[in-house]
């Protein structure tokens, strides 16, 4: 029988303690082998404490090994590219010939790559990811077990209390994800579904995880598959106990990656754990194993003595015999020999490339494959590259501990009791386990479904709509469900998702003639009144007379009736199209105003004594107009020159207007719809369309349209043909519709049509509820939520296309003309301005003429009378008083330029 290592260690102490005192002294070869852990964490931690005592217990033992280990031990802080880089720091500057670690399963992938490369061992006892393939990385060794070993135990149980659904909750990372296609498919064997994953991210928060908790309380599975790391798990949990899913009719099945540190969680995630079961590596009971405990306690406390104490678990139980099995590999390779040759590579290489390659790399990894032993966590066995299945406990958390209740096997499966010479199997009943206190302290196993809100579940009509792409039924003839997709339902499923509490349905058809016509939706909503429906759902207008016998919701649609009408290219037909931007108004008000403003500052110059407007008036007319800004001559007058400056302001803007109102009508506007108006159809006696069975054939018999000229159409396709065919031709001149439907059809036909108006007001389509439910408000909320954001435009993009691709969606207008009443302040500012400059001009005229005449006045009172001169000197003084009139005349005339002149040179003044 063979004697375990751990028992002759005391005995084999003294002994070796004098032979070594007597043997000549020989010289120890180190061997250099790197440890990369994640030194802040839990796993870390307890991996670090057990590797030093490993150390310890070995070359206690092997005394006389000339080769002995020595480790260079390296934190990868939780970081993948912080442990790449302490690899290859390790494989540059110490030549290190294994690597023990790293401790993520992302981490290893890159290090084993690294192995490959130099020949080097990487043996990790903590990357469980079974996506780390050791054909892909021949120098990778998995001193641990693969996680899809644990799935088989997992489906076991599931089967046990026949349990048909399960959802998996796993970490967003490889170590997550590599477990998901074995667990599928170990399930998918004992007839169990996966009706949804839910993926929990790394960095998720508190807020996050709440909000996926919420959602899967919506759904009707209670059956929880959780595999994430210790530190996002205890966070989980403690949010799941928050929001009561840790209570009765609830069962959680934990893997191995939280169960194995369970006696290291805090005693509030333990509290939060209370009723979950646990799969973990079950390590047999040994005295050796005790006394390694007791030992690896005091050495934790005096390694950490700030930290709180941490439970001994299987990663230290592996990590110290994965010592061991380097050790013993190491010196039976031994070190004497090992050479590192260097690639022959290039200049400017990169590091991976000059990478030395270990000599003795094959060698040391074949002696770690065929060192078998029984160590500390039991049957030690890495000749496949990773640790041989054994077998699995399963535990049941309870109060701040857990116990025991079966063991699961390869061999024989569930059992209850576990004896060293044989196995007592059963035939897979929950009689099988120990019984189990579940979640809520319920000793009741759970049921694996159950129905999220109290009573049955939401009936919810459907009825195949005339339009496909809004709403679609049909019935599965196996299991005689029914289906329904389309616009409306993807709406109301999405506004369910948003209700702040779970709200089960289904839907059941409704049956109808599927031409979508007034009479069977009027038929459809009044089934709510009946109570046959909670509620209906689809392309259902919100209409006055429907809401007498039932409620709507908030409409999750635009609303209106608008038509659709061809299209006409209009671009350079028009001959006389030059006049079209500026309104007949506005073409005679700038025309008046054009003669005004030139008969204004005729005036003022003529008051002013201008020489040059002396002859023929329109010419002189015409000359000041065009030509006085660049003449001084031609005008004079300050008052003139205002006059002007303001016109030329406002033949400048209404330039610029016209020619960008002409190049709109010549460039960008070149379709027009052949109406743009529904009384120009009513006028011309055009016949209109409309959709069988609609509520618009009412409609338009209101608007005065006979009902001779109002033709119904079934399909889309319908629409086509006769607006194609137009109202001459046996067709219709246009097609009046809801905005939702135009929509529809302007995304299959875009070229050639478009829509004009909303001619008429409508509520748009909504849901139909019983009236005064409770539900009311809630859902129609969530509609707003849903409306109101970007999920809205996917659908309609999923269900009726991008409208961004058709130009013609949404109505069509013209070019705009320019109205006297876009220029009303520019004509008002021309016309006073003119209209002041002429009166002050008056005022002026008028002015000094008094003043002349008050001057000559007093001088013909002044002048001395001489009454002896004789008749010939009278008349001689009489001719020349003529002259003298004359040139007084001419002399008023300078004075009054040079008075003007003074108070245009006063104003100046004044405004300075």
């Amino acid at each position: 029988m063979e004697i375990p290592h751990r028992v002759l260690l005391l005995l084999l102490l003294p002994i070796s303690f004098a032979i070594a005192q007597n043997a000549p002294t020989e010289e120890v070869q180190e061997f250099h082998v790197g440890v990369i852990l994640d030194l802040g964490s839990m796993v870390g931690k307890i991996a670090r404490t057990s590797i030093s005592l490993a150390m310890e217990d070995f070359y206690a033992v092997h005394q006389n090994y000339s080769t002995k280990i020595v480790l260079h031990i390296r934190d990868s802080m939780s970081d993948d590219v912080q442990a790449a880089s302490e690899a290859i720091d390790l494989l540059e500057n110490y030549n290190v010939e294994a690597i023990i670690g790293p401790q993520k399963s992302s981490q290893a992938i890159f290090i084993s790559k690294l192995g490959n490369i130099s020949h080097v061992p990487v043996i990790s006892f903590t990357a469980t990811n079974p996506s780390l393939s050791t054909r892909s990385l021949p120098y990778f060794v998995r001193a641990t077990i693969n996680d899809s070993a644990q799935v088989n135990c997992i489906a076991s149980i599931v089967k046990t209390y026949g349990w048909r659904e399960v959802v998996p909750i796993y970490e967003d990372t490889d170590y997550g994800r590599g477990i998901m296609p074995y667990l599928v498919d170990v399930l998918h064997e004992v007839d169990a579904r996966i009706p949804y994953r839910s993926v929990i991210p790394l960095s998720a928060t508190s807020e996050e995880i709440t909000q996926e908790l919420y959602k899967l309380m919506t759904m009707q599975t209670t059956i929880f598959v959780v595999h994430m790391s210790d530190t996002l798990a205890s966070l989980f949990f403690i949010k799941a106990k928050e929001v009561g899913m840790m209570n009765k009719g609830h069962a959680w099945i934990m893997t191995d990656g939280v169960t194995n540190l369970i006696d290291s969680l805090s005693p509030s995630v333990l509290e939060s754990l209370n009723g979950a079961l646990g799969v973990e590596f079950y390590v047999p009971k040994s005295r050796e194993l005790d006394d390694f405990t007791m030992r690896w306690n005091r050495r934790f406390q005096i390694e950490n003595p700030t930290d709180p104490p941490l439970k001994l678990s299987i990663f230290g139980l592996w990590g110290y015999d994965t010592i061991w099995a380097v050790a013993q590999a190491a010196a039976e390779v031994g070190h004497a020999n090992t050479t590192f040759k260097k690639p022959g590579v290039e200049r400017n290489s990169t590091s991976l490339e000059i990478l030395e390659t270990s000599s003795n790399g094959p060698k040391l990894l074949q002696a770690i494959m065929q060192n078998k032993f029984r160590g500390l966590s039991g049957n030690f066995d890495l000749s496949n590259r990773q640790l041989q299945i054994s077998r699995f406990r399963i535990i049941n958390v309870v109060g701040n501990g857990w116990r025991e209740i079966g063991f699961w096997t390869a061999q024989s499966g569930i059992s209850r009791r576990l004896n060293k010479t044989r196995l007592t199997t059963h035939l897979g009943s929950e009689h099988d386990l120990n019984p189990v206190i579940w979640p809520g302290e319920s000793i009741e196993v759970p049921r694996g479904f159950q129905i999220p809100v109290s009573g049955k579940k939401l009936q919810v009509g459907v009825c195949t709509s005339g339009y496909p792409e809004f709403v679609k039924v049909k019935k599965d003839h196996i299991t005689g469900a029914t289906k329904a997709i389309g616009l409306s339902v993807d709406v109301f499923e999405e506004a369910v998702k948003r209700l702040p509490y779970a709200l089960p349905y289904e839907y059941v058809l409704f049956s109808t003639k599927d031409d979508g016509s007034t009479e069977d939706y009027n038929n459809f909503v009044y089934q709510v009144y009946l109570k046959k429906y909670d509620i209906v759902i689809g392309d259902i207008t919100i209409r006055y007379n429907r809401t007498f016998y039932a409620d709507f919701t908030l409409p999750y649609t635009e609303s209106g009736i608008a038509m659709i009408v061809p299209v006409r290219d209009s671009r350079n037909k028009n001959t006389w199209i030059f006049l079209k931007p500026l309104a007949p108004g506005m073409w005679s008000g700038s025309i008046v105003f054009f003669i005004y403003t030139g008969v204004v500052v005729l005036i003022l110059e003529f008051l002013g004594n201008n020489e040059n407007v002396r002859g023929p008036i329109p010419r002189q007319l015409g000359i000041m107009i065009f030509f006085s800004i660049f003449e001084e001559k031609l005008v004079q007058r300050f008052l003139s020159r205002i006059v002007l400056i303001i016109w030329l302001v406002f033949l400048m803007v209404l330039t610029s207007s016209y020619t960008a109102s002409l190049t709109s009508m010549l460039t960008v506007q070149q379709l027009q719809p052949t109406v743009t108006d529904v009384h120009e159809l009513l006028k011309s006696g055009e016949y209109v369309g409309y959709h069988r069975g609609s509520y618009v054939k009412g409609l338009l018999e209101e608007l005065g349209f006979d009902r001779l000229k109002i033709k119904p159409y079934d399909s889309p396709d319908d629409f086509h043909n006769a607006l194609s065919r137009g109202s001459n031709n046996g067709g219709i001149a246009a097609l009046v519709h809801e905005v939702p439907y135009i929509k529809l059809f302007l995304a299959n036909h875009c070229k050639g049509y478009t829509m004009v108006g909303p001619i008429y007001k409508a509520a748009g389509f909504g849901y139909a509820l019983s009236k005064g439910g409770p539900l009311l408000g809630d859902i129609s909320k969530a509609i707003l939520n849903v409306t109101g954001g970007d999920t809205m435009i996917q659908i309609e993009k999923k269900w009726i296309g991008d409208q961004n691709n058709c130009q013609n969606v949404g109505p069509v207008t013209g070019s705009s003309r320019l109205t006297f009443a876009n220029f009303r302040g520019l004509f008002i500012l021309t016309g006073v301005a003119s209209s002041s400059s002429i009166l002050i001009a008056l005022i002026i005229y008028f002015y000094k003429k008094k003043r002349r005449s008050t001057n000559i006045a007093l001088e013909n009172l002044n002048r001395p009378e001489d009454t002896g001169l004789s008749d010939e000197s009278s008349d001689h003084q009489e001719g020349n008083q003529g002259g003298r009139v004359e040139e007084n005349a001419e002399l008023a005339g300078r004075e009054e330029n040079g008075l003007e002149e003074l108070t245009s040179l006063e104003l100046v003044s004044a405004k300075k």
